[in-house]
Parts: C-alpha cells; sequence; structure tokens
C-alpha cells in the first residue's frame, strides 16, 4: 500500500507534530544571532548569554521525562499548548530584556521548559503512535526532516531583522512566528483520541513511572545509547550557540553564520528522510554511532582549515545531514526496546544525557572562549569525544544487538 494512503488518516497529527517541532526547534537552533549584539547592548559577556543557553538546555533535559510522563496521565495536548504558551513568554521576555535576569527566565528557564513540551521527543512520540509499526522509522524520519525547516526559515528571517532593525525587533518577529505553535500543537493533539496498539508480551505497558525507569537503566543498550547521546548534545549546542561568533572573529560577513544555519536546516531533511528510510533496514544503535563519528570528523576538517564563506556552507551541509538524524533511531529504537506507552517519558530519559552535554557545549564553550580567547580547545575537546562515543556505540550495537526488557508489572 503506498505511504501517502497509508498516512491519509493521521495527516492533520503529523502535521501539527511536524509545524510545532519545526518551530520549537528552528527558532532555538537560531538564538546565537542575536549573541553578539544582545550582549553588547545590555552589557553582559559572551558566558553571561550562554549560561542563560545552557540553563535552558539543562531545564529542557531534566523536564523531559516529567513532561513524557505527564502525557501519559493527561494526553499530548494539554502538555504540548501548555509549551507553545511558555515559549511565547520566554521569546517576549527576551525581546524586551534589560539584564541578565531577564534572560535567564525568558531565554533559560522558560524556553527550556517549552521545549520539553514540544520538541522531539514529544513530536517523535506523537507520530510514532500515529501509524503502524511497518512504516514508523521512515515516518519519524519524515517529521523529523519537516521539523529541519525551522532553522532554514526562522536563521534568515531573524538576520535580516537584526541587521535591519536591531535585536529586539529579530526577538519580536520569533514572538510572531512562535504563535504558530499553539494551532500546530491542537491538531497534534488529536492523536489522543487514538488508542494505543495492543502490547506485546515484551512491551512495558501498565506500569509505574518508577518502574518503567528501573527498567530503561537495566537495559545494556539503553543505557549506553544514553551515555553517547551526551556527546550529540555537546556537538550541535556548541555548534548552534558559537559558530556566529566564531565567523564574527574570522571577519566573515554575519549574514553568513545564518546562511550556514539555514544550510544546516535544509540539509537536515535530506539526513532526516535519509536515517529514518535506513533505521527501517538497518540496526539504529549502530547508526547513531556513525553519525557521531562523522560528525566529529567534519568538526576536525573546518577547525583545522582557515574559514571562508565556502568551507563554513560545506560544513553547514555536512552538519546538517549528520544533524537530527539521530532523532528517528533514538526514537525508533526506544519504540522497539520498550513499546509506545511510556516512550515520551524513556526518550525524556536518554534526552537528560543529551542536554548534560548541550549544558557543557553551550556553556563551557563560552568559559573557554572566555579564559582563552579562542575556540580551538573547545573544538579539540568536541572532536575526541565525539569519535570515542561513536565507536563505542557502533561496537557494542554489532556485538551486542539489543533486546527488550523483561516485562514489567505494576506495583503498589
Amino acid at each position: 500500500m503506498p505511504l501517502l494512503q497509508v498516512l491519509r488518516p493521521t495527516l492533520p497529527i503529523l502535521i501539527g507534530a511536524s509545524i510545532m517541532l519545526t518551530l520549537s526547534m528552528g527558532l532555538r537552533q537560531s538564538l546565537g544571532i542575536f549573541m553578539q549584539p544582545l550582549t553588547h547592548d545590555i552589557h553582559l559577556s559572551v558566558s553571561d548569554f550562554t549560561l542563560a543557553l545552557a540553563v535552558q538546555n539543562l531545564a529542557w533535559g531534566f523536564l523531559q521525562p516529567l513532561a513524557g510522563a505527564l502525557t501519559v496521565r493527561f494526553g499530548f495536548r494539554p502538555i504540548m499548548i501548555a509549551g507553545a504558551l511558555m515559549y511565547i513568554a520566554g521569546l517576549a521576555l527576551m525581546a524586551t530584556a534589560g539584564g541578565l535576569v531577564s534572560i535567564m527566565i525568558g531565554a533559560g528557564v522558560l524556553i527550556g521548559t517549552s521545549l520539553a513540551c514540544t520538541a522531539a521527543a514529544i513530536a517523535m512520540s506523537v507520530a510514532a503512535r500515529a501509524v503502524p509499526a511497518t512504516v514508523r522509522s521512515t515516518v519519524l524520519g519524515i517529521v523529523s526532516g519537516a521539523g529541519s525547516l525551522g532553522a532554514l526559515l526562522s536563521a534568515p528571517i531573524g538576520q535580516m531583522l537584526n541587521e535591519g532593525f536591531g535585536w529586539r525587533i529579530g526577538l519580536a518577529g520569533f514572538v510572531i512566528m512562535s504563535v504558530l505553535m499553539i494551532p500546530a500543537a491542537w491538531y497534534a493533539g488529536r492523536v489522543d483520541a487514538i488508542p494505543l496498539p495492543k502490547p506485546a508480551a515484551d512491551d512495558i505497558g501498565d506500569a509505574t513511572a518508577a518502574s518503567v525507569t528501573r527498567a530503561a537503566f537495566g537495559n545494556a543498550s539503553f543505557v549506553v545509547m544514553t551515555c553517547a547521546y551526551l556527546v550529540c548534545g555537546m556537538q550541535l549546542v556548541f555548534l548552534t550557540t558559537h559558530l556566529p561568533s566564531y565567523l564574527a572573529i574570522c571577519g566573515l560577513d554575519p549574514m553568513l553564520s545564518a546562511q550556514t544555519l539555514g544550510m544546516i536546516g535544509g540539509f537536515n531533511v535530506l539526513g532526516s528522510l535519509f536515517f529514518g528510510w535506513a533505521g527501517q533496514r538497518w540496526n539504529k544503535l549502530a547508526l547513531l554511532g556513525a553519525i557521531y563519528i562523522l560528525r566529529s570528523l567534519a568538526l576536525a576538517w573546518y577547525f583545522t582549515l582557515p574559514a571562508t564563506p565556502f568551507s563554513t556552507l560545506l560544513f553547514g551541509a555536512i552538519m546538517g545531514f549528520l544533524w537530527m538524524g539521530v532523532g528517528p533511531l533514538v526514537a525508533g529504537a526506544v519504540a522497539e526496546m520498550f513499546g509506545l506507552r511510556w516512550q515520551a517519558m524513556i526518550q525524556g530519559l536518554a534526552f537528560m544525557s543529551h542536554q548534560i552535554g548541550s549544558f557543557l557545549g553551550a556553556y563551557g564553550g563560552g568559559l573557554i572562549y572566555d579564559a582563552l580567547g579562542s575556540y580551538t580547545m573547545a573544538w579539540r575537546i568536541g572532536v575526541a569525544l565525539g569519535l570515542a562515543g561513536g565507536i563505542i556505540q557502533v561496537a557494542f550495537a554489532l556485538i551486542r544487538p539489543s533486546q527488550p526488557p523483561a516485562p514489567v508489572l505494576r506495583t503498589a
């Protein structure tokens, strides 16, 4: 049966999840555009701004399991709409900020909490619930790819507004764009009406959150995937936060940073589609490790050479292809190992590690730059850890393929 015919009944859900994801991720990935003018205008250091983004990543990571657990209790729609409202409030507070406290609350706490309710873990869980298992990995790749378009649109729009009218107007434009998350979340919330498939004998179904957590961390394949996920967050958030600043230091056109983030978003679509398709056919965890290794090699190549517009755009294309391809692979692996009911929460548990890495990439990169006046040590650390994590992930996936956990019973 053609894929479109299979998906037709759930297209509004998938489109809503994709739009919500593309806005939440695209706007967040473009905040680095405003770092230089914002910090100069309200007299903050680079490390102050990156600390706010680091808090954002920690709030996102540590609240993600809670948001996932709440979807089991209350459904997806109220959680996603609440997240959309917090995103709007966070951007508005940033646009009117006069000091560090407003940036910390807006960019850090509010947007971080919102991402736990609107970004990849929730959107992927919605998509996984809405489609049959036979096409799940491919559909997750499509949703992840559609979710990648946000950076392709928001980065150039934000840069044009920033250059033409200032950073406050640029962020105000982001506020207007974020309002679209509310109807997107409403349509994606239709997934609550779709009953869960009958669980397999080895699925985690009618259990408590505590027992599900114990089962997840008792699964060796999940633990290795979660540890390697830290490297993913560190590399990606280092780039989205610090690449605009690095290009400015190199004396390149400020619009190049927006073009590069847009290039990342465009090739992200191709990478997400490819890895969603590949995950339907090959070992998802081995593919994850391969992504980490290839990213690290691309980082080493780019930062070793003098930055030029061509090398920067080519680097953006390579990293874009390897960017959100992890999304369908992680979501698909969690669904295979644990079933669908608790997928959002278990994916959130893995994502906590990703966000600890994001904290290190954003704030650690700022601290290293402030201390040494250079990003050299930061990218070297990112390359070394990326190669180590990727090699361990591939080796473990091939030596010990993932196995579902033993059934978990409800406890008092």
